[in-house]
């Protein structure tokens, strides 16, 4: 909900304003001196999406206290508010960065539109610089993407990258655990160390233990000689144990004392070997409904469970596959040697209409394929290849209902699949965010309540 703070030292018309505003599902504050208002914006630089100023204010000249916030938060829309309108002082407060300029008495519309509009080029402006900051930071191979639920387990894999803490990642299969793996141990202390992979599902039980723990010769049959083990091979780096869930009893065991004492047996040797390993696991398994019923080591999980990160499918971040497609058609181009420039509107719309089962994985390998056979410097549509979904319930003709219950029922479907992210939402109605918010309450809608 967009936060608006009005200066202005006539008390009733500020309060008419706020009003006004918080009828239009704003939030504002009113204060009636410049030093308050500059005070405030000192105190939480980032508390409003706009602010209203009158030019005339009992302690100092609005356009003063337009350049001291603006320098404390540059990025803050601010309009400035008179009944002493000229072309002169207009053409200055447009110079020192107010976003527009508004002579009392104005019309209850020209205020709202010029709110909106301020408002959402707000928005544009600090989501641009985020995005800016998040592309400077990204490297090749780094998960990329901007939806509130990844940038959270982003943020929270940052926090945690430069520490030794133990890491489970959760998420189903395909939503890019092994590239957050990579991630994290990039950013560790560890990076100059290796990062060793291993697919515990893949390998049978007497295998794995061979894998992890290494074996000394003649320990079985064909042991023909010697080997280290991963924890061995990558002390002082850094082991990603993928599908930690599919680890029999026995080896839960052993992880166990890994991860506590720091030391392991190779297969057929007496003695104990130490090593300096982070563990990063992951799995797609409910490991607290496995611990429950009885297939996964309670001790083991609170091990692992020191760090957990869930990464959420694709389906739900829809908002991060326009990234997602920009990096996957760089690293193939690259790979293949191929120029391609990326997907016409069309074919990210396909992709953005796909329910992507097969998640991050999934849409990786549809984006190299379409790569490979797309004809010329663009990948349409047809060359991504994907299913096209089968036909939904069948609901009512538009033109057999009235128009406003089509634009609820539509603008309800896009909250809902959208999380109900009010920005992300308007951005695909194509209507701002005071909009969307008279629409919703225009229409009583709730989330998970379908109107009727």
């Amino acid at each position: 909900m967009p936060r608006i703070l009005i200066v202005d030292d006539d008390q009733p018309f500020a309060a008419t304003l706020r009003t006004t505003l918080e009828l239009e599902g704003h939030e504002a504050e009113t204060v009636h001196t410049a030093a308050e208002a500059a005070r405030r914006v000192r105190t939480d630089p980032e508390a409003f999406d706009l602010a209203l100023v009158d030019l005339r204010l009992p302690d100092a000249d609005g356009l003063q206290l337009l350049q001291e916030m603006l320098a404390t938060c540059p990025d803050l829309p601010a309009v400035i508010l008179t009944a002493y309108g000229s072309i002169q002082t207009a053409v200055e407060a447009m110079r020192l960065g107010a976003f527009d300029f508004l002579l009392k008495p104005f019309p209850r519309e020209r205020l709202l539109g010029t709110v909106e509009r301020a408002v959402e080029r707000g928005r544009l402006v600090r989501e641009n610089r985020a995005l800016r900051r998040q592309v400077e930071a990204v490297e090749p191979g780094d998960p990329v993407g901007r939806s509130p639920r990844f940038l959270e387990v982003l943020e929270l894999a940052r926090r945690a990258a430069p520490t030794d803490a133990t890491v489970l990642l959760l998420g189903e299969t395909g939503t890019g655990k092994e590239r957050l793996a990579r991630y994290l141990h990039r950013r560790s202390r560890r990076a100059d160390r290796p990062l060793l992979t291993v697919n515990c599902a893949a390998l049978a039980d007497a295998l794995l233990e061979s894998q992890l723990f290494g074996h000394r010769r003649g320990a079985f049959t064909g042991a023909e000689e010697t080997r280290k083990g991963l924890f061995e091979e990558a002390d002082g780096g850094t082991l990603f144990l993928d599908e930690i869930g599919d680890v029999s009893a026995a080896l839960q065991a052993k992880l166990l004392r890994v991860l506590q004492e720091g030391e392991f047996l190779p297969v057929g040797d007496t003695v104990p070997r130490r090593t300096d390993v982070r563990v990063i696991a992951a799995t797609n398994r409910d490991l607290a409904a496995a611990v429950t019923a009885g297939s996964f080591r309670e001790d083991l999980y609170y091990r692992l469970h020191v760090v957990t990160l869930t990464l959420p499918p694709l389906r739900d971040r829809p908002e991060d596959i326009p990234a997602m497609v920009e990096d996957f058609v760089a690293e193939a181009a690259r790979r293949v040697g191929r120029t391609v420039k990326g997907l016409t509107p069309g074919a990210l719309e396909a992709c953005l209409d796909y329910p992507w089962p097969g998640n991050v994985r999934e849409l990786k390998n549809v984006i190299e394929r379409a790569v490979i056979l797309a004809p010329g410097e663009w990948i349409d549509a047809p060359s991504l290849g994907l299913a096209t979904p089968g036909p939904g319930p069948a609901e009512p003709l538009a033109e057999d209902r009235p128009l406003w219950q089509v634009e609820r029922d539509h603008i309800f479907r896009v909250l809902e699949s959208r999380g109900w992210d009010k920005t992300a939402s308007a951005r695909v109605l194509g209507i701002g965010r005071t909009t969307l918010h008279r629409k919703i309450r225009e229409y009583g809608l709730r989330p998970g309540r379908q109107p009727r």
